[in-house]
């Protein structure tokens, strides 16, 4: 099924950028290497906390469909959202080759907050909040579209130093793990930010990770490092 949104809270150069890279969404060795490689960790780390099998999901900014379509495989009853058709489209595709059950709609998180509030047992919003040109009213709205009591991850990446020169100048222009221009040290965010949007937004936080990658066993993992990657776990109030 597709929805039509109005993409106000989206960069359409932004847009432009990963739909071009769309057809190679599902290549495990393609630009998208480090959204395979770190899949594991997060779904994981989703399943542990909430046991997805028979949960209401939403997965926001779901691009292709990794991690959606892995939620599905773990029992979840799993919607994906985007804003590139072109990705969307690769995400359906996927689904009919492998015989997984997910639904794609083309509509904001703003947008489907109107249509389905309260709606999900759990949110995840994963890589996107750099993305776009108001994380605070994407983090509102994950909070519209969850149950009270329901579960909302997000991820992103820390502002400063080290992210820097990790993620920025390391991952993109040294070690090639993303395509230059993958991301805007201006649109980085704080914990400390974040966590304030999630509060605004009626949201409490209930736990924080760092993600790390260490380039000479080219190996990811979940710690308390949260200098350059991390995640966070939150509950909607009741």
């Amino acid at each position: 099924m597709t929805t039509q949104s109005n993409p106000g809270n989206a960069d359409p150069l932004e847009l432009e950028k990963f739909s071009e890279l769309a057809h190679r969404w599902w290549d495990p060795d393609s630009e998208f290497k480090p959204l395979h490689d770190i899949n594991p960790l997060r779904l994981d780390w989703i399943d542990r906390t909430t046991r997805l099998a028979g949960k209401r999901v939403l997965d926001v900014g779901c691009g292709g469909g990794i991690l959606a379509e892995s939620m599905a495989t773990r029992g979840a009853e799993v919607t994906g959202i985007d804003l590139s058709e072109k990705a969307l489209s690769v995400a359906r595709l996927h689904l009919l080759e492998t015989g997984n059950k997910a639904e794609y709609r083309l509509q904001s998180a703003e947008d489907h907050a109107l249509e389905r509030p309260g709606h999900y047992d759990i949110v995840t919003c994963m890589e996107m909040l750099e993305h776009v040109p108001d994380p605070a009213s994407t983090v509102a709205a994950c909070s519209a579209l969850v149950r009270p009591g329901g579960t909302v991850f997000f991820s992103t990446l820390n502002r400063n130093a080290k992210s820097w020169l990790f993620a920025i100048v390391g991952a993109e222009y040294v070690l090639r793990l993303l395509p230059r221009g993958t991301h805007e040290y201006d649109k980085l965010i704080k914990p400390s930010e974040l966590a304030r949007y999630a509060r605004t937004a009626a949201l409490r936080e209930a736990e924080l990770l760092g993600m790390s990658y260490n380039p000479f066993t080219k190996i990811y993992s979940l710690g308390r490092d949260t200098g350059v990657n991390y995640l966070m776990r939150c509950v909607r109030d009741e």
